[in-house]
C-alpha cells in the first residue's frame, strides 16, 4: 500500500548529511545528565529517504528501524459495538471503531482469535491476562513466561537507551500483580508500567534538576546553548524541525507542570473506584512515547490504558455510579442498569479507549522520518484481556493491528482461525523480521495479516 504523504521536501543529492551518532547524542548540558534526543532530521537520511545516510564510501546506509507497541485496554468489550459484520475492506464501522475513521487504511481488525493458554486456575481475569501477554498459563501469581513486548525488546532492543518502555495511565491498585502489570520479563516477573507523566518525562529527558522540580524554569534551558550551535549547522527545513521538537518538550513540561499536585504520585485508590481525569493523562502519555521513538530511545513499548479487571469510573463520559467492571456484568453490578443498558454504557467506555490509540496513531503519523512518517515504522497490536466482557469470555477475541510496515496488510476486517500466540508470532516474524521462530501455543501463521 503506498504512503499516503511523501516527507521529505524533495530529492536533495548535495547537502550535508549528519550523522545519526548525532541524533543519538542530542542536545546535552554540560556537567549535567540532562540530554534531549533530536528528532528525525531530513539531513540524517539518504537522498531517497529510504535510509540512514551512509558515511563516504561506506555503503547505501543503515535501514530505518522498525518499532513494536503493544496496548491494552482491561474488561473486555460488547461484541455487537465492537467486531463488525462484514468482512473485508468494505465493512461497516461498529460504535467503538468510529474514532478509528481518519486512519482505517492504516489499521486491521482482527476478530476470531482464540486465547488457549486462558484455561487454568485465576479468577477469569488473572488467566485470561496471562495468556493474552504471554500465551503461558497463569501460575497463581503470575504468567509462566514472558510477554510478547519483552521477547521482542531482548531480540532488537539493545542498541536503544532503553530496550523496552512500560507505560501505563489509570494508577488503581485492585487485585494482584497479574491484574496490575501487562508486560513480564519471565516467569513470575512483573515490568512494572510508569504511570506519573513526571517520572516519565525525567526519564526520557535527564536528572531532575532544581529548576525542573519546583517548575520554576524549563529543562530547555539547559541545553540552549548547545541548541543555538546545532542550529546554526543545520539547513533551514532541519532547523524548523528542531525548533517544533523543542517547543512540543515545552508543551509538555507546561502541561505537566500544570496538573494537580496529586497526581505527581500513586495514592491507592478509594474502593468505590478511581476518578482522575484518565483522558489528560492519558493524551501526555502517548506524547513522551512518541518523543521517545521519534529520538530513538526505544524501539519497543507497551501501554496499559486500563487495568485487568479494572475499577475506574468515568466522570468524562458521565458514568460514575458504578465501575468499569461492573458495567461488563449484565445483572446485579451497575445500580440501576441492566443487560441493555450495561452495553451501551461499555460501548461508550470502549469507544474511548479506541479514540485514545486513535489519539496514539495521530500523533506517530505526525512525526516525519525519512519518506514517511514514524508511524510509517511501527507497528501496534491493540488487545483486551477478554471478548464479550460478561462470560469472561476467552474465544473469539477482537484484536487491532495498525501500522505502516509494508509486510503488513491492512485496512480491513478478518475473522481468522488462530490463537493469540500465532498473531503474535505472525507479526514477529513476518511483518517485523524478528525471527522468533516460535512462541507458546502458536502452531501456524495467520496469513491474512501478511501483505
Amino acid at each position: 500500500m503506498p504512503k499516503e504523504v511523501l516527507y521529505m521536501p524533495q530529492l536533495i543529492t548535495n547537502r550535508v548529511r549528519t550523522s545519526r551518532r548525532e541524533m543519538l547524542k542530542g542536545l546535552t548540558a554540560a556537567g549535567s545528565q540532562i540530554a534531549i534526543g533530536l528528532p528525525p532530521l531530513v539531513s540524517m537520511f539518504n537522498a531517497h529517504g529510504t535510509a540512514y545516510a551512509a558515511p563516504a564510501a561506506k555503503g547505501t546506509g543503515t535501514p530505518i528501524e522498525s518499532r513494536f507497541v503493544l496496548w491494552f485496554n482491561g474488561n473486555g468489550i460488547p461484541e455487537k459495538y465492537w467486531i463488525p459484520a462484514e468482512e473485508g475492506s468494505d465493512y461497516a464501522a461498529t460504535p467503538c471503531l468510529a474514532p478509528l475513521a481518519p486512519f482505517r487504511n492504516d489499521v486491521h481488525v482482527l476478530s476470531g482469535v482464540d486465547n488457549a493458554a486462558s484455561k487454568g486456575q485465576g479468577n477469569g481475569h488473572t488467566n485470561s491476562m496471562s495468556g493474552l501477554m504471554t500465551c503461558t498459563m497463569f501460575t497463581g501469581r503470575g504468567p509462566s513466561g514472558p510477554s510478547i513486548d519483552h521477547v521482542l525488546a531482548s531480540r532488537f532492543g539493545g542498541d536503544s537507551r532503553f530496550r523496552s518502555l512500560q507505560i501505563g495511565v489509570s494508577q488503581e491498585s485492585f487485585g494482584e500483580s497479574m491484574q496490575r502489570n501487562m508486560s513480564w520479563s519471565g516467569y513470575e516477573r512483573a515490568l512494572p508500567p510508569e504511570m506519573i507523566p513526571h517520572r516519565l518525562f525525567d526519564r526520557l529527558f535527564g536528572e531532575r534538576e532544581e529548576g525542573w522540580i519546583n517548575r520554576k524554569r524549563s529543562i530547555l534551558d539547559a541545553v540552549r546553548g548547545d541548541a543555538t550551535l546545532l542550529r546554526a549547522r543545520l539547513p533551514k527545513d532541519d532547523q524548523t524541525r528542531v525548533d517544533e521538537h523543542l517547543s512540543g518538550i515545552r508543551d509538555l513540561e507546561r502541561a505537566i507542570a500544570a496538573l494537580p499536585p496529586e497526581y505527581r504520585k500513586v495514592e491507592a485508590p478509594d474502593f468505590d473506584g478511581d476518578m482522575k481525569d484518565w483522558p489528560r493523562i492519558a493524551k501526555l502519555q502517548s506524547d513522551l512515547l512518541v518523543k521517545a521513538f521519534a529520538t530513538r530511545q526505544t524501539r519497543v513499548a507497551s501501554y496499559m490504558l486500563t487495568k485487568c479487571q479494572g475499577l475506574s469510573r468515568f466522570p468524562w463520559l458521565g458514568y460514575t455510579s458504578a465501575r468499569h467492571h461492573d458495567y461488563t456484568h449484565a445483572v446485579g453490578k451497575a445500580p440501576g442498569a441492566d443487560a441493555v443498558e450495561g452495553q451501551r454504557v461499555m460501548r461508550d467506555i470502549c469507544r474511548w479507549h479506541v479514540e485514545e490509540f486513535a489519539y496514539l496513531v495521530a500523533k506517530l503519523k505526525s512525526v516525519p522520518e525519512g519518506d514517511g512518517s514514524v508511524f510509517d515504522h511501527t507497528l501496534l497490536a491493540f488487545v483486551h484481556e477478554h471478548a464479550e466482557a460478561n462470560p469472561h469470555k476467552n474465544s473469539g477475541l477482537a484484536m487491532l493491528v495498525a501500522g505502516g510496515l509494508p509486510k503488513l496488510a491492512r485496512g480491513r476486517h478478518t475473522r481468522v482461525t488462530g490463537t493469540v500466540g500465532d498473531v503474535y508470532l505472525t507479526l514477529a516474524d513476518d511483518v517485523l523480521g524478528a525471527g522468533l521462530g516460535k512462541f507458546p501455543t502458536a502452531t501456524r501463521r495467520v496469513s491474512e495479516l501478511v501483505a
